[in-house]
């Protein structure tokens, strides 16, 4: 962590225990949202085809931080960020025709990413 205390980041950056806070409360939503999805896909309610947003998401999700922390590789993660958002969205359009309220719950997930992608780019950019 000393290595990204030191990074350069923009004035509007959370403090860090923002960041805990944040995804203490998206996490269980997340699980309960995706987790209800997969239910229905096994039970044959729904296509298949949904898992490969939420597969995509989730691992690009748990990534990130062995990416950005592990690696220290801006870039990779930056990329990986952007995957995020767009398995987000990807997801939440999949997810709309078969359950709307799975759909719609992951809107605070869809927010706290777009400024997180931000604040990557942010990030990337003042230490290239």
């Amino acid at each position: 962590m000393n290595w990204y205390a030191e990074l350069a980041r923009p004035t509007w950056a959370p403090p860090a225990p923002v960041f805990g806070i944040v995804w203490s409360i998206l996490y269980p939503i997340i699980i309960v949202a995706y987790g209800y999805v997969i239910y229905r896909i096994a039970r044959g309610d729904v296509p298949t085809a949904l898992l490969a947003p939420i597969l995509l998401n989730v691992a690009a999700n748990l990534a990130f931080t062995p990416i950005q922390f592990g690696l220290r590789n801006l870039w990779l993660a930056e990329v990986d960020i952007i995957i995020v958002l767009a398995t987000i969205i990807w997801s939440m359009i999949a997810i709309w025709p078969h359950s709307r309220w799975a759909s719609l719950a992951l809107t605070p997930y869809l927010v706290w990413v777009t400024i997180a992608t931000a604040l990557q780019s942010s990030i990337t950019w003042l230490n290239r």
